[in-house]
């Protein structure tokens, strides 16, 4: 059972307005303290100047009967005050008790105190007059001023709390319209077929999408000249592989239906080395299926003299079989940058084509030497050398110049030149070389350090 994946416009969403939310209740609560707080300051300062009103007001402080004051205004129950001189209760408020608010004999009679009268919460301020025998009271009830909290609270709010739907709405319309390229790039992509590979495009791409586009079409790049490479290698396997196979098959019959032995045994070593012009041509093939995908190779320092000396050593047997003289000279430790199973492969086909190429009891000569920051690969042959325009292309797959009577496949070429590009080498070739043939001139960048590998 699959999971559906969660979506990115969700998620967006639920932060954005998970942090709208908490920035809004963080925002009512400084709202809702600094508010109390200063409506408490107000309320209080109200109090005090009540009490020093009363304080500076004439009465007769010798009167024995206490005074009620009139009530002025509906919200006058909310508020009440009293009078004491020597003890006595002169001067109150009508809702307000006979008995102190305050009890006087607390120590630090002055300033604010809450108290239950009633089972009713009241703020009170009690402060003494310009005598100490006049004591005043004067006290607001604390519903009232949670009443006007939330009357000035309701006004601040509620605006908020019905702005926050309208937020959420377009807070939803916002990431939906940004994360619009990212649904456009998954439409276009799911309509698009397999076989096609060329570039997405897409409208409007924002910032953060246009990497992904970038990407997305560099990976549809490299697909494309895989897929390329893959069918150049299967064209040209079925192309190169058919004659071999045919003349194999040729062979075989003439060596099914041949009763002499001595016949027999020669179409029995035809068809072995078809078999092995088939295995070079495969082996070729799949070389350079391999340069052309464009693996990285990781390039190390190598010694070029000793790689070059060990490839000759290795072909050497096969020159001495044609009577020809193989020679070699190379400077120490001329090191370059390289892969040494491609340059192998590489000196290997050159120094191959020369003996091939070159006719029996002539000379071959192979040399590695270092000219300033560079080195250079040199073999000259003594062979027929080649025309100009044959000369300009060696390289291309399956050319191979006429009237030989060496076999090939016409990709020996091909395979150099590549492994040159992919260690950024330079091949010339040019003629008549010492011995009347083909030269032919590797040339790259020598490097100071590094320890050299060897075979």
């Amino acid at each position: 059972m699959t999971t559906r994946p969660r979506s990115l416009q969700a998620r967006v969403l639920v932060l954005v307005l998970g942090m709208v939310a908490l920035v809004w209740v963080g925002t009512a609560a400084l709202t809702w303290f600094d508010t109390r707080h200063e409506l408490e300051e107000l309320l209080d300062s109200h109090l005090a100047q009540a009490a020093a009103v009363l304080i500076a007001q004439q009465y007769d402080a010798e009167d024995e009967h206490h005074v009620d004051a009139p009530q002025l205004h509906r919200y006058a129950a909310t508020v009440m005050f009293q009078v004491f001189h020597n003890g006595r209760l002169v001067l109150h408020s009508a809702d307000a008790p006979r008995r102190p608010l305050v009890d006087h004999q607390e120590r630090n009679l002055g300033g604010f105190r809450e108290v239950r009268i009633d089972d009713v919460r009241w703020r009170v301020f009690t402060t003494l007059g310009k005598k100490d025998d006049v004591i005043v009271h004067v006290g607001e009830r604390l519903a009232s001023r949670n009443a006007i909290l939330w009357a000035v609270l309701r006004s601040t709010l509620w605006p908020m709390v019905l702005a926050l739907p309208l937020l959420g709405l377009a807070a939803w319309w916002a990431v939906r319209r940004g994360v619009e390229p990212l649904r456009q790039l998954g439409r276009t992509l799911a309509l698009r077929e397999p076989q096609v590979l060329a570039p997405v495009s897409l409208d409007d791409a924002n910032a953060e999408v246009a990497p992904l586009v970038d990407a997305l079409n560099g990976l549809l790049g490299r697909i494309a000249s895989l897929m390329s490479v893959e069918r150049r290698f299967t064209a040209d396997a079925a192309h190169e592989l058919r004659t071999p196979i045919a003349a194999i098959r040729a062979q075989a019959q003439v060596a099914l239906a041949e009763r002499d032995d001595g016949l027999r045994r020669h179409a029995l070593e035809a068809t072995i080395a078809g078999c092995d012009r088939a295995a070079r041509l495969i082996g070729q093939l799949l070389m350079l299926s391999r340069l052309d995908a464009s693996m990285p190779t990781a390039l190390t320092a190598l010694d070029l003299s000793a790689l070059a000396r060990s490839v000759v050593g290795d072909l050497a047997p096969k020159a001495v079989a044609r009577s020809q003289v193989l020679s070699f000279d190379a400077d120490e430790a001329a090191v370059i940058a390289g892969d040494e199973t491609l340059l192998s492969v590489l000196i290997r086909n050159l120094v191959d084509n020369a003996i091939r190429y070159s006719p029996n009891a002539t000379r071959i000569a192979v040399k590695v030497k270092r000219e300033g920051s560079r080195v250079e690969l040199r073999i000259d042959d003594g062979g027929p050398g080649l025309e100009v325009g044959d000369r300009q292309r060696l390289g291309e797959r399956f050319f191979r110049v006429g009237g030989g009577d060496e076999s090939g496949s016409g990709l020996g070429w091909s395979i150099v030149r590549r492994i040159a590009d992919v260690h950024g080498l330079s091949v010339d070739t040019t003629q008549p070389s010492p011995f009347g043939g083909l030269s032919v001139r590797v040339a790259g960048a020598r490097i100071a350090s590094g320890q050299p590998q060897t075979r």
